[in-house]
């Protein structure tokens, strides 16, 4: 065999942090094999490994959800970079209790990549492109990518890590759109955030919905008040006199995410034992091969024990029977135990991760949920689920996101100082009726009644493979390399991330890690998931193909 034989030709499509984190696992995958591993890389984003999530160049208005104390995405020592962990690449002993931005982790991604492409470990070679990817063909030669103007390959191996594809709008954005149209209203998507900014500074004085009110919609809130000149001090808003008359946010249940606590210390209340969390994966490997019922039951049997001992350790007033009873509400409706109103019900959880008051049963259990994420995925992603059971577990998850995605305190205080200044209104934050009316939309709940010239969309469209309408997954479908989970779900894939196509098995097939698998996996949307075991057994997948 020649040395160009030898050779393995992989693709990644999505240079995010997605497609960096695989390309690290690759490259300690192939490490030692002898193989020459040639990697090309395509996005039309200009700054690789941030991705548009977290591009650098956008405002410091929008913050992630976890502290910088938890962003564990420390590069592997077999790499041999010379950047750390994000912690220790910000150098700042201050923020390790702070919600940093977007940007900064941007910025600390795309250096990271241009390490690991500069770095040129023996046998690994790697090309970037720009190019947009629209199609994607399979022959006996191997695999090809097509952009507008040009075809590459053969490739062995293609990832696809595009993120968030283009989706076509829902039914009801659908109306509102054209609505919008003929009468001169606007709708508005929350991203790119630099974009909707410069919208933004023609609303001076205009009532603004946004539909949505999770972390999209708290980056939307500063983006129209801070963004606009505006100030926190002394805990109340000051107004600059160029942000909106009102916001109206609205989603289907009318409540702000929950905050998390304010410091390592008062989190680590809600830590667990290392047998509390070997309990809990003996459990889920247990359920993920029950029915749908008894895999929920089995794994909110191992939520019972560490919530109620975290519950009296931190002087909350519950009993097992309390605990059992939450998630068996939780299990058939998710949310529906609070029955507060919005603006109560965001000061008590401000007063809780605070650590002004003792946690009550919903936020401890939501904070065991964020501690168990990594054993989550662990016991769910390898395996091969009935899809029905699949179906329960991701809704549970879904559902206690509101705790376990929730945002900085600092965000939660800042929506009530809002709140406090009339600039924001939570009175038709409940599934009101919504009604086209001339210059844009009326909004009710109860007596409430508010009209809206504008909607900023703040909601990420759900991983439907028929709502699509980027090209390049239409091609996809076309051809027969997907198929999709039922139930909304994303497209079905192998453990190591190999597409599955409408009729089983082909060889050779792209894989596909991400958002659009959800389904097959479960918990994606974080930032540990893009360097974490889907993306270390797909390279490992690799090698064993390629060596076999």
């Amino acid at each position: 065999m020649s040395d160009k034989d030898r050779d393995l030709r992989c693709a990644i499509v999505g240079l995010g942090p997605r497609g960096l984190g695989a390309i690290e696992a690759l490259i300690v995958a192939m490490a030692g094999s002898g193989i020459t591993t040639r990697i090309d890389g395509f996005d039309p984003v200009e700054w690789a490994g941030s991705g548009p999530n977290f591009l650098p160049e956008q405002t410091s208005q929008c913050l992630l959800n976890i502290p910088t104390r938890e962003v564990d995405i420390a590069p592997a020592p077999a790499l041999k970079l010379s950047i750390g962990d994000f912690e220790g690449w910000l150098a700042n002993p201050a923020e390790r209790d702070c919600f940093p931005t977007r940007a900064r982790l941007g910025e600390y991604l795309a250096e990271r990549f241009s390490q690991v492409v500069n770095s040129r470990p023996h046998g690994l070679v790697i090309n970037r492109h720009t190019a947009r990817i629209i199609d994607l063909d399979s022959c006996d030669e191997g695999l090809f990518l097509t952009s507008e103007t040009e075809r590459y390959g053969p490739y062995d191996e293609i990832l696809l890590t595009l993120g968030q594809p283009e989706t076509k709008p829902d039914d009801q954005m659908s109306r509102w759109l054209s609505h919008a149209a003929k009468c001169g209203a606007e709708v508005r998507p929350a991203y790119p955030d630099r974009k909707l900014l410069e919208y933004a500074r023609n609303w001076a004085g205009r009532t603004i919905a946004i539909r949505g009110l999770g972390l999209s919609t708290m980056d939307v809130l500063r983006l129209l008040t801070v963004g606009l000149g505006g100030a926190f001090s002394d805990g109340r808003y000051i107004r600059s006199g160029q942000e909106p008359a009102r916001i109206l946010p609205f989603s289907l249940d009318g409540q702000p995410p929950v905050p998390k606590p304010v410091n390592e210390d008062l989190d680590q209340r809600f830590d667990i034992t290392s047998a509390e969390a070997d309990a809990f994966a003996a459990a889920l490997g247990t359920a993920i091969t029950g029915a749908p019922s008894d895999a929920l039951d089995m794994i909110c049997g191992g939520l019972v024990e560490p919530a109620t001992r975290i519950l009296h350790a931190t002087g909350g007033q519950a009993s097992v029977i309390a605990v059992k009873d939450w998630l068996a509400t939780e299990r058939e409706n998710p949310g529906a135990q609070e029955t507060r109103p919005p603006v109560e019900a965001l000061r008590a959880n401000i007063a809780i991760a605070s650590g002004e008051v003792a946690p009550d049963v919903g936020y401890v259990i939501g904070q065991i949920w964020r501690k168990l994420q990594n054993v989550l995925r662990g016991g769910f992603n390898p395996t091969a689920i009935d899809t029905d059971t699949a179906a329960a577990i991701i809704g549970f998850d879904e559902g206690l996101k509101r705790y376990s995605y929730g945002p900085p305190l600092r965000s939660a205080q800042e929506l009530v100082m809002l709140v406090e200044a009339g600039l924001v209104s939570l009175l038709v934050a409940d599934d009101p009726d919504i009604e086209l009316v001339g210059g844009g939309w009326r909004f009710r709940e109860g007596d409430a009644e508010l009209d809206s010239s504008v909607i900023v969309d703040a909601v990420i469209p759900p991983a439907i493979l028929e709502s699509l309408t980027e090209p390049l997954f239409l091609k996809l479908q076309e051809k027969g390399f997907v198929s999709a989970l039922p139930d909304g779900l994303g497209l079905r894939t192998e453990p190591d991330g190999r597409l599955l196509g409408p009729h089983g098995k082909a060889s050779p097939r792209p894989s596909l890690l991400g958002r659009m698998a959800i389904g097959s996996v479960i918990a994606v949307d974080s930032i540990h998931d893009c360097f974490g075991a889907s993306a270390k057994r797909w390279a490992n997948g690799v090698r064993s193909r390629r060596s076999g």
